[in-house]
């Protein structure tokens, strides 16, 4: 990799940004330092997290998963730190397949760190503008106990949702209650999240229609985060008496992000669907010396 100029991708899901690295034989060390170093809005490419595409046969973390989807989402948060999962990382992985022509409009498995995610690409539009993503988010975990969320002076109730990653979600009477998130706001008991947690803000919009700010584990606030909208729609669904296994029909919420809009739905067997755009901006090559210097 000493003389070879590495490819990059720059794409976001409703704001909620990432560089992409093409390394689909698994290649190219990345480290720590080097995540921390592309994401740096001022002295690297910046973004929330970087999606490095592996095929699962060749990432040792994924080969289990190779017989059913061909492609492995290595997820890394800004900081540089490994994630289980990234909801919208999955709809811009997904885009990025289908620019790649390594998947095509209709169905694609994609594996990650907490199992195998089904996304749908929809038909491009009239314009040829790219179709929507659904993607399948799998089953949300409850976990029993009490939480407490605290920003400053100010302490809320916390729901704990686990979407393959953790969540502490809040509803509060205003946004501006989270303070500015550059910091993660403290969450008790420390050992319901023994490796920290996702912490979501969350107002009512209306009927089914909720906003939310999310401080996201080893990225800070972010303007966009899928999981966090699926926790956070699970958690207003089971406070409003909407729980679609008991209600017995698929239940739906629009929820509302700085960066843009997602729509989550949730079956009677529980199963999670979250649907939005995906967007690719740039491309290009991460110059060899420097990426060697962020490496070191």
């Amino acid at each position: 990799m000493s003389t070879a100029q590495i490819a990059f991708l720059k794409g976001h899901g409703t704001e909620n940004d990432f560089v992409i690295i093409p390394d689909h034989d698994g290649r190219i060390e990345l480290s720590p330092a080097a995540v921390a170093r592309l994401c740096d809005r001022r002295a690297g490419i910046g973004a929330d997290g970087v999606l490095r595409v592996v095929r699962s046969a060749a990432h040792p973390e994924a080969r289990a998963m190779a017989a059913e989807a061909e492609w492995f989402m290595d997820y890394r948060n800004g900081d540089g730190s490994i994630a289980e999962m990234c909801g919208n990382g999955v709809r811009v992985f997904a885009h990025y397949l289908q620019r790649a022509g390594l998947a095509g409009e209709g169905d694609v498995a994609i594996a990650t760190r907490a199992g195998i995610r089904r996304a749908h690409i929809a038909k491009a539009g009239p314009d040829g503008e790219p179709g929507e993503i659904t993607v399948g988010m799998g089953r949300a975990v409850l976990p029993e106990g009490e939480v407490t969320v605290t920003v400053g002076e100010r302490s809320w109730p916390a729901r704990n949702v686990n979407m393959g990653n953790p969540h502490a979600v809040s509803f509060v009477a205003d946004l501006a209650d989270a303070g500015n998130l550059l910091t993660a706001p403290a969450v008790s008991p420390a050992g319901a999240y023994p490796d920290g947690t996702n912490v979501e803000f969350v107002v009512d919009r209306g009927p089914r229609h909720v906003a939310l700010r999310v401080h996201e584990r080893g990225s800070g606030e972010t303007r966009s985060c899928g999981t966090g909208a699926c926790a956070v729609m699970v958690a207003a669904a089971r406070r409003d008496g909407a729980d679609p296994a008991v209600l017995g029909h698929p239940v739906t919420y629009t929820v509302d992000l700085p960066g843009g809009r997602l729509v989550i739905s949730e079956t009677p067997d529980g199963e999670i669907e979250m649907t939005g755009a995906a967007v690719i901006v740039a491309e290009g090559v991460i110059d060899a010396s420097w990426f060697a210097t962020a490496t070191a």
